[in-house]
């Protein structure tokens, strides 16, 4: 199933979408320096702004078990709450490859360990999200130098009968309706948005994300459509039609006149313009038009029999 934007916006509950020209959307930001969360110009999924997160080896603002750049929304969903979730991410050229683990979007529980209930992540080349810290429901292909946007549906519960998810990726399905706990029982959930790695990963680290939505419908998370460029195929008013000859012009799905040394000398068959289906080949040169020589040895022949005649 495609995603399709309809222009309807009712049911956002809230935006992280960067539009402000800073962070101050988030509650929170956890780095170890203001260059590691940046609010940047370029480059941007939509509208003016993304967020760079970079993170290099020993980045550890809060004492973890990784390193990190992220920034924190607290959210904390109440039990039984469904919402939509938007945001596009996009992974330069120069991204590492490891086979570790390397957050890049998490709902992360208000306790103190363990894995989050919900994490999308990346492990060597794949694009990965886990649910209740134990079950792999979707991968696919990580693509540099892309925006991958993401559309995320959540019933918030701690009960496999209760809680769901459901993603589409780049506007296709991705996971269908899917039961499963979304939260440890007891405990709150809250977004946390940027990179966390595996401090065993070496080299520099950056994602993007932008366009950040959150929303109680489908329709809600879409952008609006794009408006509809101007029709290059109708005329201003007041501008001759490009399509209709003008007075006096040579109609261009008739034959033009012969041209002086054009196609056709030398015996050789032309179509006439205009006409594909059923064209009449027309040979320049030849016994079978009018005004040819064996029209003339004709006319002789006659004229020189009217003579004979008179003679006797």
């Amino acid at each position: 199933m495609l995603l399709t934007a309809v222009p309807a916006w009712a049911g956002v509950v809230w935006r992280g979408d960067f539009e402000t020209g800073d962070r101050s959307q988030y509650s929170a930001a956890h780095m170890v320096s203001a260059d590691r969360l940046q609010v940047v110009t370029s480059p941007v999924a939509e509208g003016r702004y993304a967020l760079k997160a970079t993170v290099r080896q020993g980045d550890d603002p809060i004492d973890s078990s990784g390193n990190r750049a992220e920034l924190v929304y607290l959210t904390y969903e109440p039990e039984g709450s469904e919402y939509y979730y938007r945001w596009k991410v996009m992974f330069p050229a120069d991204y590492p490859s490891a086979r570790a683990w390397q957050l890049f979007t998490q709902w992360h529980h208000d306790g103190n360990d363990g894995s989050p209930p919900v994490e999308f992540y990346v492990y060597g080349e794949e694009l990965r999200l886990r649910v209740n810290d134990s079950v792999d429901v979707w991968s696919a292909p990580l693509v540099r130098g892309v925006w991958h946007e993401f559309v995320f549906r959540v019933k918030w519960s701690p009960d496999p009968n209760v809680g769901f998810v459901e993603l589409w990726h780049n506007r296709e399905r991705a996971v269908a309706r899917r039961n499963v706990p979304t939260m440890y029982a007891g405990m709150r959930n809250y977004l946390k948005l940027g990179l966390y790695r595996s401090d065993t990963i070496a080299p520099v680290g950056v994602v993007y994300h932008d366009g950040f939505t959150q929303a109680t419908r489908l329709e809600d998370v879409l952008p609006p459509p794009p408006s509809p460029a101007p029709d290059a195929g109708t005329p201003d008013a007041g501008t001759p039609d490009a399509g209709t000859p003008d007075a006096g012009a040579p109609d261009a799905g008739t034959s033009p006149p012969a041209d002086a040394g054009s196609a056709g000398t030398g015996g050789e068959p032309v179509l006439v313009p205009g006409d594909d289906a059923g064209a009449e080949e027309v040979t320049p040169f030849g016994c079978s038009v009018a005004g040819s020589p064996l029209l003339a040895i004709s006319l002789l022949s006659l004229v020189g029999g009217l003579l004979l005649r008179r003679r006797r």
